[in-house]
């Protein structure tokens, strides 16, 4: 490979990496009101990683927490900061980085076929509902006063369940087609 092509490559890269990780952020901002609102910011994740891969998804997915941590209101409902990351849900977004990492390692393992792809975005979705649930038990306990499983599961997890499933297989569907269109440019 030549000194252009290895440049080209790495910007290119750095491009994508950029796009995805603002592609998050606007996901983040799309959400359907209820008690609890549901946003697209998992769909983000999900699509991120379907079509940059693992190194490159889970650069962007830190890139996108970072800005949020440094008070760019990236997160839902136009937030960030610190106060957000520390605080009771900042768990569920802390747990996107160890998602993508699984995700990497899965593409490592078994490769990045459609199955293993769902296989590995379904590994994704436990490992941060885990995460952010201990988090979220942790940060709850010690400011509020102590609270069961039960309890966070039925708040932070199962109302979640069904629409990320939902978020994740619209991922599937577009990783694909748009991994192949990034390809081509």
């Amino acid at each position: 490979m030549t000194t252009i092509t290895t440049k080209r490559n790495k910007t290119y890269d750095m491009v994508c990496i950029a796009i995805f990780a603002v592609l998050m952020a606007v996901c983040s901002w799309i959400a359907v009101p209820t008690t609890v609102p549901f946003t697209m910011q998992t769909f983000g994740l999900f699509l991120t990683v379907g079509v940059l891969g693992g190194k490159r998804g889970t650069l962007a997915i830190l890139i996108f927490i970072l800005l949020g941590a440094v008070g760019i209101p990236v997160f839902s409902g136009f937030t960030g900061g610190l106060g957000i990351l520390f605080g009771t849900t900042g768990g569920y977004i802390i747990g996107f980085i160890f998602s993508g990492l699984v995700m990497w390692a899965m593409e490592k393992l078994i490769g990045r076929k459609t199955w293993a792809l769902a296989l590995a975005m379904v590994l994704a979705m436990i490992v941060y509902f885990t995460f952010g649930t201990a988090w979220f038990m942790a940060v709850y306990g010690r400011t509020v006063g102590p609270i069961g499983l039960s309890a966070v599961l039925g708040w932070c997890v199962l109302p979640f369940v069904i629409p990320d499933i939902l978020k994740m297989m619209l991922a599937l569907m577009l990783s694909g087609r748009l991994s192949r269109m990034i390809e081509k440019v």
